[in-house]
């Protein structure tokens, strides 16, 4: 049974996107890992639970990183004056392909894990690689942490360098069934999900291949949409008789709709590929440090939300250089300022609520009832301790935001995932 307990604090939580709630020297329930609300005062019905006193810490849900590659977090920070393309071909592949090597894999996986440990997010959407073994290792290790994800054995038959490219579409698809069968049962909280890398990594037949499995294994779907430009010309030759980049996974039933679906970036979505995003519930993981150091452009995230589309935040280690998910909500703030100033003098530039929202709520989701402390979700909460950085003179709301902006790992007190206490 999952733990039951109550934590007094000062509360942070999203409603919903509008509405940032805060309240000071509050009460949070926790019962069978599932919150009950926060209340002014202990209600009757639940004196009987042990109460951790955080009082004068702010307690917020915990946060969810949509995009993420652990097996680039080994050389996050280079190549950052490349475009994603040349990127991809100097650093992300040849350094991928390392993760044939198990004992390689085991290094540099421990390290990106327990920074995740570290941090104050609580479930995230993980790129692996096309490496069975160390996909497995990975999911391991992220179950050992208590952290609650989604892992993606990648598939990619073209398009790449020889040691990391799979020999057909039938032996990628064998080798991602082969995956599902070793782990099956195996985890309580990490998940898999099918992974095409992105439409020019992955023929016609493979990406059928991966409809298929979809299907009979009832599996979410991740993968890349409308990052650059040169990508994007790059799909309209493989894929002449599509109307737009979504269409290339659409046709194939892995875009939505069927299958619960997170496209990393849309950044040059146009029109009808909205539209598309909209009609079929994706998910959409914004990304925005990597945009930026990849020169991917800015994602027009005020658009988006106006059009009600579902959007969440990723961290996209290692076009990201930086794991942490306050990082990506203040580098979101900042380029929606540089498009509402260079790019559209009509769309607002995104507020704190709006980020905060983003990073919990928003993204959260995609996992269910997570991401709030609204009666019925998941218990997923971070304890920060902004005693470094706090003065008399600021509401909680004005903690939070410099949390936001200031907050290191240090200062998280505690992390409780499902109701379990990480630490």
């Amino acid at each position: 049974m999952r733990a039951s307990f109550i934590i007094k604090g000062d509360i942070c939580y999203s409603k919903d996107l509008e509405n940032l709630i805060t309240k000071e020297d509050s009460y949070l329930i926790c019962l069978d890992g599932v919150s009950k609300g926060v209340f002014d005062h202990i209600p009757e019905e639940y004196r009987y639970l042990k109460v951790y006193d955080y009082s004068g810490k702010i307690v917020m849900p915990g946060l969810v990183d949509l995009h993420v590659h652990a097996p680039q977090y080994h050389f996050r920070g280079l190549g950052m004056d490349l475009e994603l393309l040349d990127w991809l071909n100097t650093y992300t592949f040849p350094h991928e392909a390392k993760y044939a090597d198990i004992e390689y894999a085991k290094e540099t996986y421990s390290k990106f894990v327990g920074e995740l440990e570290k941090s104050a997010t609580t479930r995230a959407v993980v790129f692996a690689t096309l490496h069975v073994p160390s996909t497995i290792l990975l999911m391991n290790m992220l179950e050992e942490s208590g952290l609650v994800s989604y892992v993606g054995k990648v598939n990619m038959d073209r398009n790449s360098i020889p040691e990391l490219q799979e020999q057909s579409a039938a032996e990628s698809a064998e080798s991602t069934i082969k995956w599902l069968d070793e782990i099956k049962s195996k985890f309580k909280n990490t998940y898999p999900i099918i992974t095409p890398r992105f439409t020019p990594s992955c023929t016609d037949e493979l990406m059928e291949k991966l409809g298929d499995i979809t299907r009979e294994y009832k599996l979410p779907v991740q993968s890349h949409l409308s990052e650059n430009q040169g990508e994007i010309a790059w799909v309209r030759e493989l894929c002449p008789d599509t109307k737009c980049y979504g269409e290339s996974y659409d046709r194939y039933g892995i875009f939505g709709r069927e299958v619960p679906t997170i496209m990393a970036h849309c950044v040059w979505s146009d029109e009808y590929e909205r539209n598309l995003l909209k009609d079929r519930g994706v998910y959409i993981a914004h990304c925005p440090d990597s945009n930026m150091n990849l020169a991917s452009g800015i994602a027009p995230i005020r658009r988006y939300l106006t059009e009600g589309q579902r959007v969440g935040l990723g961290s996209d280690v290692a076009g990201g250089a930086y794991l942490s998910m306050f990082r990506q909500m203040t580098d979101a703030i900042q380029v929606s300022k540089l498009f509402w100033r260079l790019v559209d003098e009509e769309s607002k530039p995104l507020r704190v609520e709006e980020v905060f929202y983003l990073g919990t709520l928003g993204g959260g989701e995609f996992f269910g009832k997570v991401g709030s402390f609204e009666d019925g979700y998941e218990f997923d909460a971070v304890v920060i301790d902004d005693a470094e950085y706090r003065t008399e003179d600021l509401n909680l709301h004005q903690r939070l935001e410099r949390t936001i902006y200031l907050s290191a790992n240090k200062d998280i007190a505690h992390k409780f995932i499902r109701g379990n206490q990480i630490f």
